[in-house]
C-alpha cells in the first residue's frame, strides 16, 4: 500500500498523473498526508477538495486550506484567479477528482471490498457484516461506511479512509435514480456485492419495481468479473433481474431457500444445525445476518465462528431499544421508513410480549403514485397484525388512507410532534410496547426524545 499506516498519502506528482491535472504553485515531490473536502478537518500536508453543490462552493475556502496545512487544493480549472499563488491541482470536475482518488487509492489497498445495496436494510446488514468480519480481527481492523455516507461523495470518503491496519472494508451503497450504483461500484470495484432486496422506496422517481431492480442489479453490472454475488433468494424479482446482469460466482441466502438457508428460532438463527445468537431482534434481522453469513462464506472464512456470539451497535433511529420504568419498551426505527422496512417493523412489534403494543407511524416519502395505497397497505397490516393502538403523524391523505386501513384498530391523527408526545404521554401504561418509525424528514425522533425526557424527569422527580 502506497502511503502510511494514516491511511491516504501519495507524491503531489502522482496525484497530478492520477487526475490529469494541471500543477500550479506545486512542489510536486512534496509528499502528500490525508484528504478531506472539509476545512474543518485539514490537517498538515493534507489534500483539501474544494467540492461544489447548490449550496456551496468550497473554492471560496481553498486559499484557507493550504492557510491550515494543506499543501494544494484540487479545484475546478479556472475558478481561481491566476493572481491566487496558492498551490493547486487543476482539474475539469473536483467531484469526479475526488471519485477518482477514491477509486484509485481503493486499488492500493489489497484488501476486500464488500459493497452493500438494496431498498431495505442497507445499513442493518452492513453493520453485520462489519461485525462478523470483526470476529476475524478487531473493530478496529474493519473500515465501514461511517453515518449516511453512501452516495457519490461518501463512498470515495470511505475508501479514502483506508490505511495499512484495515483488513476488511464494507462499504454501503444508496441511490436516487438509474446509474448511481453503476457509478459507485465503478468507484469501489467491490469483492464482494451484495443486494438486500427489492422493494419500494423510491418508487416515486423510478416508477415500478422492475425499475428499482434494475437499479439496485447495476451493483452487479459493474462488478469485477472475479468477484462474488451475495443475493437474497427470498426476494424473486432481485433474483431474475440479478441473472440478467452477472453470470460470475454468486451466493444466494434466505429463509425460504437459497445456498445458505437458515432458519429463524426467536433469539436464533440455525444455518446447517449450527445455532447463531441474533444480535438484533426480528425475524427481518435473521435474514439480514444470513447475508451476512454468506458474505463471510464468499471471503473464504469459518462463517460457523459466530456461533460463538458476536455484538453490533446501530446508529441512531435504527434497531434502538429503550427500556423505560413500569416495563415500557420504545421500539425506535426513526431513521427512515419503506414499506417493506414498515412491514417488518410492525412484525417486530407484534412480536412482542406485553399489555399493549401501539404503532407509532409516519409518512413514508418517494412512493409518488402509490404512496397512498400503500399507506392504505401499511393501516391493513396494523389491523392483521393485532396491533392494539395506530397514532399517525402524516401527510393529509396517507394519514387518512393509514386509518382507513386500520379499519376497527383504535386510531388517532396528530398535526404536529408535540401533540403526538403530550398524547402518549398521557396515555402510557405499564406494559406497554411502543414502535416509533417513519421516514426521516418526519423527525419522528422528536416524539421519541420527549418520551424519554419525561420518563427521565419523572424518575428523577420520584427518586
Amino acid at each position: 500500500m502506497t502511503g502510511t499506516t494514516g491511511g491516504f498519502g501519495a507524491a503531489l506528482s502522482t496525484l497530478t498523473s492520477v487526475l490529469s491535472a494541471d500543477a500550479k504553485f506545486c512542489v510536486t515531490e512534496q509528499w502528500a498526508h490525508g484528504i478531506t473536502t472539509d476545512t474543518r478537518s485539514v490537517g498538515a500536508d493534507s489534500i483539501f477538495v474544494a467540492l461544489t453543490g447548490a449550496t456551496f462552493d468550497g473554492h471560496t475556502f481553498a486559499a484557507a486550506a493550504v492557510e491550515k496545512g494543506a499543501i494544494a487544493a484540487i479545484v475546478r480549472k479556472g475558478a481561481i484567479p491566476e493572481t491566487e499563488k496558492f498551490p493547486r491541482l487543476e482539474v475539469d470536475d473536483t467531484l469526479v477528482a475526488y471519485q477518482t482518488l477514491g477509486n484509485w487509492w481503493r486499488r492500493q489497498c489489497a484488501i476486500p471490498v464488500v459493497a452493500i445495496t438494496g431498498s431495505v436494510g442497507k445499513t442493518t446488514t452492513k453493520e453485520l457484516v462489519a461485525a462478523a468480519l470483526s470476529t476475524f480481527g478487531s473493530s478496529n481492523s474493519v473500515l465501514k461506511t461511517q453515518a449516511n455516507y453512501n452516495n457519490e461523495i461518501g463512498v470515495p470518503k470511505t475508501l479514502l479512509g483506508m490505511t495499512e491496519n484495515h483488513d476488511y472494508a464494507v462499504v454501503e451503497m444508496g441511490m436516487r435514480g438509474l446509474e448511481e450504483i453503476a457509478l459507485l461500484s465503478q468507484i469501489a470495484q467491490p469483492t464482494v456485492g451484495l443486494i438486500t432486496n427489492v422493494g419500494t422506496a423510491h418508487i416515486g422517481r423510478l416508477g415500478s419495481r422492475e425499475a428499482i431492480a434494475q437499479a439496485k442489479c447495476e451493483l452487479l453490472r459493474e462488478l469485477p468479473a472475479n468477484s462474488t454475488a451475495v443475493l437474497n433468494y427470498d426476494n424473486p424479482l432481485l433474483i431474475s433481474t440479478a441473472a440478467k446482469v452477472w453470470s460470475g460466482a454468486q451466493i444466494t441466502y434466505g429463509l425460504t431457500g437459497g445456498d445458505v438457508q437458515g432458519e429463524w428460532q426467536d433469539n436464533l438463527v440455525v444455518v446447517d444445525g449450527v445455532k447463531i445468537p441474533l444480535p438484533l431482534p426480528g425475524k427481518h434481522n435473521a435474514l439480514n445476518l444470513l447475508g451476512a453469513i454468506a458474505t463471510l462464506q464468499a471471503l473464504n472464512l469459518d462463517w460457523k465462528k459466530l456461533a460463538d456470539g458476536f455484538t453490533v451497535s446501530m446508529p441512531a433511529g435504527r434497531s434502538q431499544i429503550h427500556q423505560l420504568p413500569g416495563d415500557i419498551t420504545l421500539l425506535d426505527e426513526t431513521y427512515n421508513a419503506g414499506a417493506e422496512a414498515m412491514e417488518a417493523a410492525l412484525q417486530l412489534l407484534a412480536d412482542q410480549v406485553g399489555q399493549r403494543r401501539i404503532a407509532v407511524l409516519g409518512t413514508m416519502k418517494e412512493l409518488g403514485d402509490q404512496s397512498v395505497p400503500l399507506h392504505r397497505h401499511i393501516g391493513e397490516t396494523v389491523a392483521k397484525l393485532g396491533i392494539d393502538q395506530l397514532l399517525i403523524l402524516a401527510d393529509p391523505a396517507e394519514a387518512n388512507a393509514m386509518a382507513v386501513g386500520a379499519n376497527n384498530v383504535t386510531t388517532g391523527q396528530f398535526a404536529g410532534h408535540d401533540e403526538l408526545a403530550a398524547h402518549l404521554k398521557g396515555i402510557v401504561m405499564a406494559g406497554d410496547r411502543i414502535l416509533f418509525k417513519a421516514s426521516r424528514s418526519v423527525e419522528m425522533d422528536k416524539v421519541v426524545d420527549q418520551l424519554l425526557q419525561s420518563f427521565a424527569t419523572n424518575t428523577t422527580t420520584d427518586s
